[in-house]
């Protein structure tokens, strides 16, 4: 019985003309996984409602680009590739979103070469090991909130070299300068660390210090995490 679940739909040497019975077996299949995983990735995630509609449909795209290429999955994918040609103007993606948009692709692929079943069970299983490693919070840091990314506008006659030493080793763990740029014409230095806080509830603290030091300019602080995601 399992065999017959698992038995593709064009397996048949004698199907040369996909009927319309499969072809709307195949697409309504792989709308619903298509929901399916929208759903499962609106769990504990942030997301826009236009990625969860792209992500719907996506499947049933490549579904059917696969099923008028009588299967042909090299030709498939080399019609699928000619839409990245097109330069969406969007923010990109981030890694996680990349990773989602490719099963819900591979789910269309397999609904689109006839294997409903195995459609089926690879949504099942990857969904099921999305929802895993979202409730376990897999890679999340410990302590999130105090690694932070500090940026410092300083006047250009200032010396940035270890300008804010002491004040670093007093508020954090451990501080490292990694980005010096040039701004307002040249006039100023922007500077950006990336430290470690001792105490984030001591955060306004450093920052009324290092404005002390930088004659009030402009300072801003964000998470690394959220940094990291717009990558």
């Amino acid at each position: 019985m399992l065999d017959n679940i698992f038995k593709g739909l064009f397996d048949s040497d004698l199907v040369s003309v996909i009927s319309v019975t499969d072809f709307l077996l195949c697409l309504g299949c792989a709308l619903v996984l298509g929901l399916v995983m929208a759903f499962v990735y609106m769990y504990r995630t942030r997301y826009t409602k236009s990625f969860v509609v792209t992500l719907a449909l996506l499947p049933a795209v490549v579904c059917v680009v696969i099923m008028l290429v009588n299967g042909n999955v090299g030709t498939g994918m080399a019609v699928a590739g000619a839409f990245s040609l097109v330069r969406f103007r969007s923010v990109p993606g981030t890694a996680k979103e990349i990773c989602t948009l490719f099963l819900a692709m591979g789910a269309g692929l397999i609904a689109g070469m006839g294997y409903l079943g195995y459609a089926v069970l690879f949504t099942v299983v990857l969904c099921a090991v999305f929802l895993l490693y979202n409730s376990i919070d897999l890679g999340s840091k410990r302590n999130a909130a105090s690694y932070k990314i500090i940026t410092v506008t300083i006047p250009e006659y200032l010396d940035y070299t270890g300008v804010f030493d002491d004040i670093f080793e007093t508020y954090t763990v451990s501080h490292e300068l990694s980005h010096v740029k040039t701004t307002n014409m040249g006039s100023m230095f922007r500077l950006t660390y990336r430290v470690t806080l001792r105490d984030p509830k001591k955060e306004k603290e450093m920052i009324d210090m290092l404005r002390c030091r930088n004659g009030n300019l402009e300072i801003s602080v964000s998470s690394q995490e959220s940094t990291a995601t717009e990558l």
